[in-house]
Formats: structure tokens, C-alpha cells, sequence
């Protein structure tokens, strides 16, 4: 599995932006799929993390009520819509996918996940 993240950019504290995620290689409608973010010298942590059918979702707790995502698996695309930005969500936001072994997975551990896609720099202005 493949795996292009786009979508990022610079965006002033308060605005929205929307990444995609699309993937090549394999039909994503059986996996798991997420989004993980990390700052240089800091640990990447789950930002949020759809299961393959797309009705079980998790969030990281500092992204709730701003940040949603979703996915289509007939483009084999999935999305993160992030808005209320603010200067502490500035990070290389990278997706994910992991063969789901139900239908309600969401894999939140670094561990837990074997297919990454390169980042996007998302860089929120004060």
C-alpha cells in the first residue's frame, strides 16, 4: 500500500484546512486508517482514526470539536478537515493504514501501524 498525503500548507491561527490522503496499490476498503503528527524533537502522536467501514472514529483529546475525519473508499481516499487551527496543531501530519481484523478497529499506537505515507507540512501562523 501506497500512500500520498497533500493538503498542507500555511494557514493563520484560526483557519481551516482540509488534507487528503490517497492511496495506491491495494483497495483500501479493508483497512483501518488514521492520522499521526509530529513536531521535530518530539514524539509522533495519533491525531485521529477511522475504522475501515467508517462508522467507528477516534480522536486525539486536543483535536475534538475542530478536527474531522473521513474517508471514501470508492476513490480509496480519506480525509482530514481540521479547522480552529491554532499554532500548537503546527507539525508534518503523515496517514496510515493497518489491515483492519474487524470492522469497529482503529489503531491508535505507532506500533500498531505498518503503512505510513511521506508527510505534509501544516503550519499554523499566530
Amino acid at each position: 500500500v501506497q500512500l500520498q498525503a497533500s493538503g498542507g500548507g500555511l494557514v493563520q491561527a484560526g483557519g481551516s484546512l482540509r488534507l487528503s490522503c490517497t492511496a495506491s496499490g491495494r483497495t483500501l476498503s479493508g483497512y483501518a486508517m488514521g492520522w499521526f503528527r509530529q513536531v521535530e524533537g518530539q514524539e509522533r502522536e495519533f491525531v485521529a482514526g477511522i475504522s475501515r467501514g467508517g462508522d467507528t472514529i477516534r480522536y486525539v483529546d486536543s483535536v475534538k470539536g475542530r478536527f474531522t475525519i473521513s474517508r471514501d473508499n470508492a476513490k480509496n481516499t480519506m480525509y482530514l478537515q481540521m479547522s480552529s487551527l491554532k499554532p500548537d496543531d503546527t507539525a508534518v501530519y503523515y496517514c496510515t493504514a493497518e489491515f483492519s481484523p474487524r470492522r469497529d478497529y482503529v489503531p491508535r499506537r505507532r506500533s500498531d501501524i505498518r503503512y505510513w505515507g511521506k508527510g505534509t507540512q501544516v503550519t499554523v501562523s499566530s
